[in-house]
């Protein structure tokens, strides 16, 4: 299964102030890509989808969340069913965009007959720490061919972000970053995993460790290529700190 979480901004709304649906599109063909290519580590591409029907508007401030997990694998296609939901951060209310099916054709090299795995089982084991995904395309790499790392410090404290508010279900926003290490390079067309939980909890401040990892997809090889400590503080109306529940 791979998971993307992403926020809807203003510049991914259409004039009703709700996701654009080709944003959403976008992110449910990236989630099914994502998905397939783990699964078979060979290239893919996006050969159709079934209907998609949109059942449910993500509002401005919201959180989506895209889930993709492969339902059937033939010997050369790859059917992976993705959800879309909405999350309202602060009350933690949830409800299905959109669904689809898509079909995925992997390419294989002259000679290569070798069938496609069929598709397992999810681990349903949950370790206390929120796994998102993305891919690295050429607009977010540097000169070296690597993913710049302005771009993923913004992964990093997005990831932060995330797992703080759906800890406190508060307003939250960045006071500080203890430490961030850069450990190894992610190169274009790599595929990341932001892994992320919340380590302390203050009166008003959460810390969250959040690690990147790097994958390359047709080979699974992984990489963990940078480390980030934050510290996330709730705030009220007027921008003041103000006490987590339970302080």
């Amino acid at each position: 299964m791979v998971r993307l979480i992403d926020m809807v901004f203003p510049g991914d709304a259409n004039h009703h102030g709700t996701l654009f649906g080709g944003v959403g599109l976008a992110h449910l063909d990236k989630v099914a890509f994502l998905a397939a290519s783990r699964h078979a580590r060979r290239s893919v591409v996006t050969a159709g989808c079934e209907r998609i029907d949109f059942v449910a508007p993500a509002r401005i401030g919201e959180m989506v969340e895209a889930v993709g997990r492969v339902v059937r694998a033939g010997r050369s296609s790859i059917d992976v069913e993705v959800e879309l939901h909405a999350e309202a951060l602060l009350t933690g209310e949830r409800r299905l965009c959109t669904r689809g099916l898509f079909n995925i054709v992997a390419l294989r090299d002259d000679g290569d007959d070798a069938r496609l795995a069929a598709p397992g089982e999810d681990d349903p084991a949950d370790d206390g720490w929120l796994r998102t995904t993305e891919m690295v395309f050429p607009g977010t790499t540097n000169h070296y061919g690597t993913l710049f790392g302005g771009d993923a410090l913004k992964l990093l404290g997005k990831a932060a972000f995330v797992t703080a508010t759906r800890q406190a279900r508060k307003v939250m926003v960045m006071a500080a970053t203890d430490r961030i290490d850069f450990r190894a390079p992610i190169d274009g067309g790599d595929m990341v995993e932001l892994v992320s939980r919340v380590k302390n909890v203050g009166r008003s401040s959460l810390s969250v460790e959040v690690e990147l990892w790097a994958e390359r997809l047709l080979t699974g090889e992984r990489r963990r290529s940078a480390t980030a400590e934050f510290v996330m503080v709730a705030v009220d109306d007027a921008g003041r700190p103000r006490a987590l529940d339970g302080h």
